[in-house]
């Protein structure tokens, strides 16, 4: 989406994930927020490349040096693919996830992206 702001509602959305992510106590929860943030932010640029610094993050924390090294990957071609409209859709992010693999949007999610 293109020089397209991110809708207040999508906004309010990731930003919802983003901080649930943040305060989560299970590594599972968290990388769970994390991947519904993605699958919200992908049409975006800069909340697309913030994410995968999140889970960069994430990974380093967790010792996690091939989700880590993954997401170094993830983060140079984020921002690229969101503005040229080339991202896997419903991809969650994560190194265990093909860069190109689409995969299914979870209902509650796919609602809020059309409604944007």
């Amino acid at each position: 989406m293109i020089g397209r702001p991110m809708p207040a509602p999508v906004r309010a959305a990731y930003r919802d994930e983003m901080r649930a992510a943040r305060t989560a106590t299970e590594p599972q929860a968290r990388w769970r927020h994390l991947e519904r943030a993605h699958i919200i932010s992908q049409p975006w640029s800069w909340p697309h490349t913030a994410n995968h610094i999140a889970m960069f993050a994430l990974a380093v924390r967790q010792r996690d040096r091939r989700e880590a090294f993954g997401q170094v990957v993830r983060i140079i071609v984020a921002a690229p693919g969101s503005a040229l409209g080339r991202y896997p859709e419903g991809n969650t992010g994560r190194a265990r996830v093909s860069l190109t693999q689409p995969m299914p949007v979870p209902a509650d999610l796919a609602a809020l992206l059309r409604a944007a």
